[in-house]
């Protein structure tokens, strides 16, 4: 089979669960023998200081887009200056900045782009159709989210083939918007929704919240575990000279790294975990500065800022220096997450994860035995958690084995991307 894939690109400026997942499925589909791309759109999709499309195009360029969206005069932009904003330089600067990752002032460009042919980028759409008609062919699209709906009817109706979406976290992008846009954007979904053939959710938790959500038909829902290729990740017990909580994860407020540092100063008061240490990765952006820069001044103020370090690399070759400074995981994101990549990486490096009891990190600790949950999601619950881990060897042992053991057996991405196929192959 030929299949697409459609994919947000992220710029490579934070790490990006989403694309990591994306990528590692379509190079799983092509061991399979499938012929696979991903196409990016908005930004390059940029792993690893690179960009796996190779020398394919950028789609729905996020400099264009966005101008032609606040400035109507700019819809009818000659075609130099349309190229020009989508070059590969304009698109990496605008990666960096804040709004590029930002729900918030993004309401009625979401709006537009789900109306399709209807919105304001139905140039931009057409483009892409004309590119997959006349350069791909291919026998499945796939989208990497439901953000990208919009785009499902005229692709089916112009090339007459199935197309498929996955379902991650949506509805963390649309919740962040203001009450009446978040409204009507439910509501577009919805109706979108009916042009896809199968929904993909990476989660069981996942998969009932968005069933609801967009009254998606059950038999057109699917569960598919995020996987990762576990020979990747080299497995070693959990640091404990010194110990070392981690934190994983794009370094923001939303993602909970306030509380972990909450949570570290309280454990840091205890004469049993005095030597502990506080390390952390995955990039940011620049809306997530200011945070930062006030977590930092609190470790300082307490004279704990010396036990902290920062991994500015979170390249997959570059990580499995931080899983080895590590003896747990734990990224307290507030309102949890559809899955969270970082888990498998770290159990599949044989790191135990501490989570809290939101979304489906209790799913994924119990498929795995892995880690431990902790409720409320407060600093001083993770905390009390954090201390009972760190200091019972045993049980640190024992959730790094089971992790690791799990990740192989049940999160493999071949054998996940194999479930995969054969939902392709029903709707073809």
């Amino acid at each position: 089979m030929k299949i697409v894939n459609i994919v947000p690109g992220f710029g490579g400026r934070f790490y990006c669960g989403n694309c990591l997942r994306d990528t590692a499925f379509v190079g799983s589909l092509r061991q399979a023998g499938h012929d696979a791309i991903i196409l990016p759109v908005y930004l390059p999709l940029v792993m690893d200081g690179k960009e796996p499309q190779g020398d394919l195009p950028v789609f729905y360029g996020a400099v264009n887009i966005y101008l032609k969206q606040q400035f109507p005069f700019l819809r009818k932009m000659p075609s130099w200056m349309e190229h020009a904003l989508n070059s590969s330089p304009i698109l990496k600067l605008a990666s960096r900045k804040a709004g590029s990752t930002r729900a918030h002032g993004m309401e009625e460009l979401t709006e537009s782009m789900l109306l399709g042919d209807q919105g304001f980028q139905r140039a931009e759409l057409k483009e892409l159709v004309t590119f997959l008609k006349t350069h791909e062919k291919p026998d499945i699209v796939h989208f990497s989210n439901a953000l990208l709906l919009g785009m499902a009817k005229v692709i089916k109706e112009e090339l007459r083939i199935p197309v498929v979406c996955s379902l991650q976290d949506e509805d963390v992008w649309v919740d962040a918007m203001t009450g009446e846009h978040r409204e009507k954007i439910w509501q577009i979904l919805t109706e979108k929704a009916r042009d896809i053939d199968a929904f993909i959710a990476v989660s069981d938790f996942y998969a009932r919240r968005m069933t609801e959500m967009l009254s998606v038909p059950s038999e057109k829902m699917h569960v598919i575990h995020i996987g990762i290729k576990p020979d990747l990740y080299t497995y070693s017990t959990p640091a404990s000279d010194p110990p070392a909580i981690g934190f994983l994860s794009r370094t923001s407020e939303e993602n909970g790294f306030g509380i972990l540092v909450d949570a570290f100063i309280r454990l840091k008061s205890e004469s049993r975990l005095s030597n502990l240490q506080l390390h952390y990765s995955g990039g940011m952006t620049s809306d997530d500065r200011k945070f930062i820069q006030n977590q930092m001044k609190k470790l300082r103020d307490k004279d704990l800022f010396r036990y902290t370090r920062h991994f500015a690399d979170f390249s997959l070759g570059a990580l499995s220096g931080f899983f080895r400074s590590i003896s747990v995981l734990s990224v307290p994101v507030l309102k949890g997450e559809a899955f969270g990549l970082y888990q498998l990486e770290a159990m599949a490096s044989g790191i135990p994860l501490v989570q809290p009891d939101l979304g489906a990190f209790r799913e994924i600790i119990d498929a795995t035995g892995g880690g431990v949950v902790y409720h409320p999601n407060h600093p001083d619950a993770l905390a009390a958690t954090l201390a009972e881990v760190l200091t019972d060897e045993k049980k640190l042992l024992k959730m790094s084995k089971a992790g690791h053991e799990s990740v192989q057996e049940k999160f493999d991405c071949a054998k996940l991307t194999r479930k995969m196929i054969g939902i392709y192959q029903q709707i073809q």
